[in-house]
């Protein structure tokens, strides 16, 4: 799916990513690596190849759109260093040239030696790239630019005709704010409720379909 936002055309992919062409730059959000094992390590069963699954996404649209750079509206670790983040240590180094930029979260909490050892470019607020900001939750007042944000996980809910209720991530598109659904398989969802004017794109395992 194709929109344009902002005078910017920008590829939504069912993966839950977008992709911006003029800057050759892959946008995710709320990648939370390390998720599934900080469960473990807390007594719950969560397969380790759900982290590992995210990555082998990350990597068939890195090489899908011939990816530049790669920003992360926050939450790309979802606590400190642990397996699942040493898995993407092995995976950052297949990919050297490729940068890697991460707008803060509430989730990211390495030390700043961690991200400089993974090739991590850090924005602590947010990264301005007009006509966007990048920024990890909405801003309370706003500006001439428009935002791209994650955090809220958004879900939309989509009425069959025998009263069937399907619910999707979404990519949310409000009057000042992009936010993106979270990247990583293993999150919840949040629906989120439209605004005159609001543009909803559900995510089904197909495509991505304009509700």
């Amino acid at each position: 799916m194709i929109v344009e936002c902002s005078g910017e055309q920008l590829v939504l992919s069912k993966e839950r990513a977008v992709y911006w062409r003029r800057e050759k730059m892959l946008i995710i959000s709320d990648l939370h690596i390390g998720k599934s094992a900080h469960f473990r390590k807390s007594g719950i069963q969560v397969p380790h190849t759900v982290g590992l699954t995210d990555l082998q996404r990350l990597t068939s649209l890195v090489k899908e759109y011939l990816t530049e750079v790669l920003l992360v509206t926050g939450d790309m670790f979802h606590n400190n260093m642990n397996s699942d983040a040493n898995a993407f240590l092995e995976w950052r180094s297949r990919y050297p040239v490729l940068k890697v930029v991460l707008v803060k979260g509430n989730h990211d909490a390495l030390k700043n030696e961690d991200y400089e050892a993974l090739g991590i470019e850090v924005h602590n607020k947010e990264l301005l790239c007009a006509p966007f900001r990048f920024i990890h939750d909405k801003p309370r007042e706003f500006d001439s630019y428009y935002n791209i944000t994650g955090h809220v996980h958004p879900g939309v809910v989509i009425y069959g005709r025998a009263r069937q209720q399907l619910k999707f991530p979404c990519f949310y598109f409000a009057e000042h704010c992009l936010v993106m659904p979270a990247f990583s398989v293993f999150t919840g969802l949040k629906i989120v409720k439209p605004e005159q004017g609001d543009r909803f794109y559900a995510i089904t395992p197909e495509k991505v379909l304009k509700v």
